[in-house]
C-alpha cells in the first residue's frame, strides 16, 4: 500500500517474521486506539525492490498492522523522495523516475 502521508515505509511484523528478517516478538503489541499500526522498531533490510527500483541498505520501520488490512507493508515518503513520481490516474499507474542529477 501507498502512503504519501507517511515520512517512513513501514512493515508488518508478521510479514517481516516470515520472511526469515525478525524473530516474532514476545507478548502483544497494542494498537492504539484510533490507529491502524503501531510502529516500535526500526529494521534495515540489505536489499529491497519496489516499483521496480532496487535500494540497498534501506531502513523500515517494523510495525503491527491492524489484521483486517491484510498488507504487508506501507511504502512512504523516505522511498518516494528519491524519485520523480507520477500518478497516471487514467491507467492506474504509478511511475518512479530517478531524480535527475545536476
Amino acid at each position: 500500500m501507498i502512503d504519501t502521508g507517511a515520512p517512513w515505509t513501514e512493515f508488518n511484523d508478521a510479514f517481516l517474521a516470515h520472511a526469515g528478517f525478525l524473530n516474532p516478538p514476545d507478548g502483544e503489541i497494542p494498537i492504539k486506539p484510533e490507529l491502524e499500526t503501531q510502529k516500535y522498531a526500526r529494521l534495515l533490510l540489505p536489499s529491497i525492490a519496489i516499483c521496480g527500483h532496487t535500494i540497498n541498505d534501506f531502513e523500515v520501520m517494523v510495525s503491527r498492522f491492524d489484521p483486517a488490512w491484510g498488507i504487508a507493508a506501507l511504502i512512504g515518503l523516505d522511498f518516494f523522495k528519491r524519485f520523480k513520481v507520477t500518478i497516471d490516474y487514467s491507467r492506474g499507474v504509478l511511475v518512479c523516475e530517478p531524480l535527475e542529477v545536476g
